[in-house]
């Protein structure tokens, strides 16, 4: 169990059905940018829910540690995407996280 972050942020986007396969090779397409940059002090997940057009984003930053996302094109990329895909406002939520195995 990790003690040493405590704090994340969950975003809930519902997608229209035409433009989940946009969102979803454009968030694959940004964590691969990820991937290959390896920034140091976040975590990130995108998960769809059973529904097929709800996207779950859990970011997590280390005390002291920038987002590094806004830097990264493949980030704007998606943004514009899901803004202009989006079938209802998001919902963001500031998550404690009180324990993690190897997610945070």
């Amino acid at each position: 169990m990790s003690t040493k972050t405590t704090q994340a942020m969950m975003v809930q986007s519902t997608i229209t059905q035409e433009r989940v396969d946009a969102v979803q090779a454009a968030t694959e397409k940004m964590l691969a940018a990820l991937d290959a940059e390896q920034p140091e002090g976040m975590r990130y997940a995108s998960c769809l829910l059973p529904d097929g057009e709800t996207f779950i984003a859990l970011l997590q930053l280390d005390e002291g540690v920038e987002n590094p996302l806004p830097g990264f094109p493949e980030y704007g990329e998606l943004l514009g995407i899901v803004e202009g895909s989006r079938a209802a406002p998001p919902s963001v939520q500031q998550l404690t996280v009180i324990g993690s195995y190897r997610l945070f």
